[in-house]
């Protein structure tokens, strides 16, 4: 069997030009988010990150729950940052903003979904979601996640696996209204665990509330038994 010869077709090297020359500037836009980033968050602590649903009405229960939570976070010192957007983060952000604290929204450039909510002291402005990721975790004291879908579980797991391998510094992960999270934290429990896809003191990454209090009890129990 005679070998095929590939044959280069110039115009392939021209678009793959024009690609390469599209990424070099994109990696300047990624970096000019992050400086920016980094500038505007670095001094805004201690914070609380506050994850949730876009899709609750402001009068849904889990909605008026996240006011409440960041509304005593704030009055006890803890800036909230949420990602800025509708649902359980324009909650937050209202109740960091009528407290004491900062309300910090990371927003994202979206071409349907996100509205920036108004109840912001500081607003910050992305186009790639890995950046604000990075945001939204890299100053928390700890975290809180609300009930939420596909985006929520995506920030869930991602700060889990990062504590999990020790690439972020260790702050609580507080999952709040257990109806809702327990068919995952049994998941977690009888199939990842029996299956030894994560070690039986992982679950411990995770504690699990229902009311505003607890949340920042453990947080401030945290804290006090910290050795740092």
């Amino acid at each position: 069997m005679s070998e095929q010869k590939q044959t280069i077709n110039p115009a392939n090297r021209q678009i793959n030009s024009l690609n390469l020359q599209e990424d070099s500037w994109r990696v300047f836009q990624i970096m000019a988010e992050f400086v920016e980033g980094f500038e505007q968050l670095s001094n805004i602590t201690p914070s609380v990150s506050i994850f949730g649903s876009a899709r609750f009405a402001p009068d849904h229960p889990y909605s008026l729950l996240a006011e409440e939570i960041a509304r005593k976070l704030s009055d006890a010192g803890f800036s909230v940052i949420t990602g800025g957007g509708p649902g359980i983060m324009e909650a937050a952000n209202k109740g960091a903003f009528a407290g004491c604290s900062r309300s910090v929204g990371l927003n994202i450039s979206l071409p349907n979904e996100q509205q920036n909510n108004p109840y912001q002291n500081v607003s910050l402005n992305f186009r790639h979601f890995f950046v604000r990721k990075v945001m939204l975790v890299k100053y928390a004291s700890a975290y809180v996640v609300l009930p939420g879908g596909f985006g929520t579980l995506d920030e869930l797991l991602e700060t889990i696996t990062l504590l999990q391998t020790n690439k972020t510094h260790q702050v609580p992960v507080i999952l709040v209204q257990s109806a809702f999270w327990q068919g995952l934290l049994d998941w977690f429990k009888n199939t990842l665990k029996t299956h030894n896809t994560i070690s039986p003191e992982d679950l411990n990454l995770i504690t699990v509330v229902d009311k505003p209090n607890e949340v920042l009890d453990i947080i401030f129990n945290y804290y006090e038994k910290s050795p740092d």
